[in-house]
């Protein structure tokens, strides 16, 4: 099981996280592409941290609202998500090649992600873009219940899928996330760690009512917005490695 953080959301003389000091403990650095975080310095800088440390690249897409920082859905047509997302997955490519580094995949940002978990057409266009590009890229989205249903999905557009998990939050029946606005649904450091070791140990959750819920995951989604978050992903990298 692979670690995975959303890197790269500075913006000029706006610091937004610790990616320095995340970047030594994740596998995978979802980069912000400039439409909800992020600019060309800001990216650039991202990824030459990332390969210095050996970190695999996706490219981390939103909605064009940098105001929002991309945490507000906009009613796009197929053909925006589909030009959205290939101009910033271009842009972070174009960038990464003239590092010497490669792409790996795409994980959407924000409104645009949960969109494409809870809307079949904002899956489909997202799962279009990436079969379009001029080479097919993976697609990191949340594991649920229905994971055999959007791998089915994915096969019909022709792209390979990484299912995602959680370590801090809690989940729903249906492998969705429980709401911020109720309480529980965001872990604290005892349950965050217990149920990193049950997604290793098992490979599963236990929900909000308490059933034992199946996922299958490939990476786990770690967060370094602070001193705290950095130490908590040390914790986590300690668990997944088997210490």
């Amino acid at each position: 099981m692979l670690l995975n953080c959303d890197l790269g959301e500075s913006f000029g003389n706006w610091t937004m996280g610790l990616d320095a000091q995340v970047m030594p403990h994740i596998d995978q650095a979802n980069i912000a592409c400039g439409f909800h975080a992020g600019d060309p310095l800001i990216m650039q800088q991202t990824l030459e941290l990332a390969g210095a440390h050996g970190v695999s690249i996706g490219a981390h897409p939103a909605y064009p609202d940098m105001v929002g920082f991309g945490r507000r859905s906009m009613n796009c047509s197929t053909e925006e998500i589909i030009a959205n997302l290939h101009y910033q997955v271009a842009a972070l490519e174009g960038m990464a090649l003239a590092a010497g580094l490669a792409l790996n995949y795409v994980k959407p940002h924000g409104a645009l992600y949960n969109d494409m978990m809870a809307d079949t057409a904002v899956r489909a266009a997202i799962m279009r873009a990436m079969a379009a590009y001029h080479r097919p890229l993976a697609l990191m989205l949340q594991a649920t219940a229905d994971s055999e249903l959007h791998r089915a999905e994915a096969q019909t557009a022709g792209i390979e899928l990484l299912f995602e998990a959680f370590a801090d939050r809690c989940y729903d029946d249906d492998g969705g996330l429980l709401s911020r606005r109720l309480p529980g649904a965001v872990h604290n450091r005892e349950r965050m760690l217990a149920q990193v070791i049950q997604l290793r140990d098992e490979g599963s959750v236990t929900t909000a009512s308490g059933k034992i819920l199946p996922l299958q995951v490939d990476t786990l989604c770690v967060h370094g917005d602070n001193l705290e978050g950095v130490q908590a992903i040390e914790a986590i990298r300690a668990l997944v490695d088997g210490a």
